[in-house]
């Protein structure tokens, strides 16, 4: 069985938040736990989220913000073949990420190489954590399809997003590509529908 693992970033996702939410609705889930989530260190981050991947024979990965770097960085190791499939949702850029929150991450550099599971990017275009273009730029090099919700801030609690069922369907078209179903077309897709990105 394909256990679904929720990574959130900095700071974690509290509550309302649509990772929250996806835990409530998806009670099968794990949300992968961080000893300090006010300043994260790459190798401890890693070491938690390795573990818990360990713990199961096959994970899809829902990551937000600095977990989606956490997760990009897993594409050359070991523990990359139990990985199925990754969504990865508004993604920071670390530069950006220092510039708000100056000495609060050590997360070394952005991770560029290739990723080695099938992925999808959610992006704004409004983001402050990254400018679209930069975003674009990173997809490209993951391999990942990028799906653009518009102007939709980070896609957290700030931005409006508490409980988010497009996710949810986003996540079952992923499995689809894991599975070998037709792609996604294009490199970005733009997904204002309310079935793929509703928010509350």
């Amino acid at each position: 069985m394909v256990k679904t693992l929720i990574v959130p970033g900095l700071f974690g996702s509290g509550e309302g938040h649509w990772q929250r939410h996806w835990l409530d609705d998806h009670p099968e889930a794990v949300f992968v736990e961080q000893g300090d989530w006010n300043r994260p260190a790459l190798a401890a981050w890693r070491s938690a989220l390795e573990a818990e991947i360990e713990r199961h024979p096959s994970v899809d990965i829902v990551a937000h913000s600095l977990g989606c770097l956490l997760v990009a960085g897993l594409a050359r190791r070991p523990i990359a073949e139990r990985i199925r499939s990754v969504l990865l949702v508004a993604p920071c850029d670390l530069e950006e990420t220092e510039r708000l929150h100056p000495g609060a991450i050590d997360f070394g550099i952005m991770p560029r190489q290739r990723l080695s599971f099938p992925s999808l990017v959610v992006g704004s275009l409004n983001d402050p954590y990254m400018r679209f273009d930069r975003l674009q730029a990173l997809c490209e090099r993951w391999g990942s399809r990028l799906i653009d919700l518009g102007r939709a801030g980070h896609i957290n609690i700030a931005s409006g997003f508490g409980r988010w069922p497009g996710g949810y369907d986003l996540l079952k078209v992923l499995n689809g590509m894991a599975k070998g179903d037709r792609p996604i077309a294009g490199p970005a897709m733009q997904v204002r529908q309310p079935t793929l990105a509703n928010r509350l």
